[in-house]
């Protein structure tokens, strides 16, 4: 099966059992492009109960040989995925930009690569993933074992449709659990393009499956009986139905990545420039589509004026970066699609109705497409909507503070608990802010950014579990205790 996806070769039907087949629900996807809002495809299959149930099915069938395949056969195969990942990156990307408008050079490569390197990180963890033993002084030797919870789901997001496949993918199959990917419904064009390199690597019909759809599909996911574990990613309305549907159906196991209204702390013995950069790339980044953007930013009072200054030159300059994704020197996209476009342009204008004071931006660019101009609110009311929710765009807001303990009060004075970040030359203190941060990740002279071994995820409403690293494993495994009796 070449690989052989395209824009004029679409990926339209869902993958069970290792072959594209034509869904039994009638209904379909509609997908636009963001860069002129010109459509791109009306008949990609969303996945209805019927083949919900197939791939359960698959699934259920293939898992009892797939968890005792050898350590080094499973490790060849998930290598040998990321490989092919690798080889068609340029393909996966331009499908991804298709429906997300992110260019190529500043996500897309960095994106796909991702992917390709959560799954070899978690390739190698296969025969190190140990369990457990105990002294057997009281006559019980005590053998405690990692296993594969079976069935296992997720549900990616739009913002970051591949490197979200690695993340919950990988550590499922590494750890011999067979996995049901569900894209999103906004960009599922690349994830249903990785069923031709799944069958190419090796995988066995059932063990990895894609099922395109919208959230009617997710919470057939979410709520079926025997699918065993369910990782999503996404908003914090949507997390918490998934919840439910998975406490109300088999108490499955749940992993949730959702929102963030994280906050950066600039104090005044920091390096300017430094805190700058930062915080003007955490907001823009994938035209501050990313749930950990900096969007609160808080700087002390000693260097306010210098840093309002700088951060506003910073931004003028990234507005110069908008533009198509296709295009060479773009490293801003449009917003994803006229839903979202019309959501953050709401929040700027009520934003200048008395919630704070418009520094720079604000403005749509063009009259085709769904781009914005990178957008900053100073002196704003900490009770203001543009304070207090995610707005998920290129828009952050500014306030100075005096103390440490008023900053730390007023950064923790959130239901979101996802990142933070602290900027000083003073460790004692940047280590001390650390700690005091409600957060379930903290950079310190850097924020906005994740690593694949250290566990990422968030505190509060921002999530439930981690991704990443063993703790990413540990999340698709149950623990066994076998006691033996060494004295009968």
């Amino acid at each position: 099966m070449a690989f052989n996806w395209s824009l004029k070769n679409l990926p339209k039907q869902i993958f069970i059992n290792n072959e594209y087949v034509d869904p039994n629900n009638s209904n379909k996807l509609t997908v636009y492009n963001p860069k002129d809002g010109s459509l791109i495809a009306n008949d990609i299959a969303l996945a209805g109960e019927a083949d919900v149930d197939a791939a359960v099915a698959a699934a259920e069938k293939a898992f009892p040989a797939w968890r005792k395949v050898a350590p080094t056969e499973r490790r060849n195969i998930m290598n040998k995925f990321a490989d092919l990942v690798d080889q068609h990156s340029v393909q996966i990307a331009e499908l991804t930009r298709a429906c997300l408008g992110a260019p190529y050079k500043a996500f897309g490569a960095f994106e796909v690569g991702m992917c390709a390197e959560v799954f070899r990180y978690n390739a190698g963890w296969i025969d190190k993933f140990g369990g457990e033993s105990w002294p057997q002084e009281d006559g019980f030797l005590k053998i405690v074992r990692n296993e594969p919870l079976g069935v296992t789901a997720g549900i990616v997001p739009w913002n970051g449709p591949v490197a979200s496949v690695g993340l919950k993918a990988a550590p499922a199959l590494a750890t011999g659990n067979c996995f049901i990917l569900k894209p999103s419904e906004k960009t599922p064009l690349s994830s249903l393009a990785l069923g031709t390199l799944i069958k190419e690597a090796g995988f066995p019909p059932g063990v990895f499956q894609i099922l395109s759809g919208d959230g009617s599909t997710g919470a057939l996911l979410a709520s079926h009986m025997r699918i065993r574990k369910v990782s999503f990613t996404g908003s914090i309305p949507t997390g918490k139905k998934i919840q439910e549907m998975a406490a109300k159906s088999n108490l499955k196991r749940v992993t949730l990545e959702l929102g963030g209204k994280s906050p950066a702390v600039v104090f005044d013995d920091c390096n300017l420039e430094n805190a700058v950069t930062w915080t003007a790339n955490a907001i823009t980044a994938n035209t501050g589509q990313v749930c950990f953007a900096a969007s609160r930013v808080y700087v002390q009072e000693g260097i306010y004026d210098q840093f309002i200054q700088k951060y506003k030159e910073a931004m003028q300059a990234k507005a110069k970066e908008v533009g198509d994704p296709n295009e060479d020197g773009v490293s801003i996209g449009p917003l994803i699609d006229e839903g979202q476009f019309k959501r953050v342009q709401g929040f700027i204008e009520r934003g200048q109705q008395g919630q704070g004071k418009l520094l720079v931006g604000g403005q749509r660019i063009g009259d085709k497409g769904y781009y914005l101009e990178p957008t900053v609110f100073t002196d704003v009311d900490v009770n203001s909507e543009i304070h207090c929710q995610e707005i998920f765009g290129p828009v952050s807001v500014v306030r100075s503070f005096k103390t440490e303990e008023e900053i730390i009060k007023l950064s923790n004075d959130t239901n979101f608990g996802l990142m933070a970040g602290v900027f000083t030359q003073d460790i004692n203190k940047a280590l001390r802010v650390a700690s005091d941060f409600d957060s379930g990740m903290v950079g310190v002279n850097c924020v906005s950014l994740m690593f694949q071994n250290t566990p990422f995820g968030g505190s509060k409403e921002s999530g439930l579990g981690r991704e990443c690293g063993i703790h990413a494993l540990r999340a698709f495994t149950e623990p066994k205790t076998i006691m033996v009796n060494l004295t009968y």
